[in-house]
């Protein structure tokens, strides 16, 4: 479980009872908060259909997993009116109000993003480059095995998160980042393919050791992020991938 006040869940900003139980001035008894809710269920419906999930508690992996609510904005802004007022739950309920309009906010973005032809069109082109780029690394992969490599399969997806590390500062990991970067980080995931691509071939012509054509792809990225620099990736951004079309490959 993430720790985001708001979350995306089948595209509609929901907020988690572990989450909110702590906000609201409940403390450790998330049982309560439930206790609550069952309590006025006829209410809370009212604003919608009551979503459960299990969650791993404040986002550890492992562990034993707890049944939280997932509440919409409705339901979280009527729990909010059941629980007694002090400073510092007006001061989480002012946030949470301010969440679920940035989470809607950003929703409504990214489905017109997806509806922009320059958008799609860059999208495409990308994709068009990481083909080829998913190629030279099948080449490289066959290129390491025969050198000895026994984990080299790794590459596809640890040449993904380098160039993923480099590029972006990431609040959150994510299903597919690429299906909600804006265009200008669009083409700057091209160019760093494209850039894997050459320093893979160089690499492999100059029958050089595959531990280091991985390295000279790496710092051949770095040296790129460091002239363009590095974006932002909010995790409100990443976590509505499923409001969007799928458009292919896990990146």
């Amino acid at each position: 479980m993430k720790n985001d006040l708001v979350i995306i869940h089948k595209g509609e900003p929901r907020a988690s009872t572990w989450i909110l139980k702590d906000g609201f001035g409940v403390g450790k008894d998330h049982r309560y908060v439930i206790r609550t809710i069952e309590k006025y269920k006829t209410d809370f419906e009212e604003f919608g259909v009551i979503t459960t999930e299990r969650q791993q508690p404040n986002g550890k992996e492992g562990g034993r997993p707890v049944q939280a609510i997932l509440l919409n904005e409705g339901q979280a802004m009527f729990l909010g009116t059941l629980f007694r007022n002090t400073r510092e739950v007006i001061d989480f309920k002012k946030k949470l109000v301010k969440e679920f309009a940035r989470m809607k906010a950003e929703l409504t973005r990214l489905a017109a993003q997806s509806q922009n032809a320059q958008w799609l069109e860059t999208r495409k082109a990308g994709k068009e480059v990481r083909v080829l780029a998913t190629d030279s690394i099948k080449d490289f992969v066959d290129y390491a095995k025969k050198q000895g490599s026994t984990k080299a399969d790794m590459y596809y997806a640890n040449i993904s998160k380098m160039e993923n590390s480099a590029l972006f500062l990431l609040e959150q990991t994510y299903p597919n980042l690429r299906n909600v970067l804006n265009i200008n980080q669009l083409s700057t995931i091209k160019c760093a393919d494209q850039i894997v691509i050459k320093a893979l071939q160089d690499g492999m012509a100059a029958d050089m050791p595959y531990k280091d054509i991985y390295k000279l792809a790496k710092a051949r990225i770095e040296s790129f992020a460091d002239v363009i620099g590095k974006t932002l990736i909010p995790a409100a951004q990443v976590q509505i991938t499923d409001k969007i079309t799928d458009l292919g490959e896990k990146e």
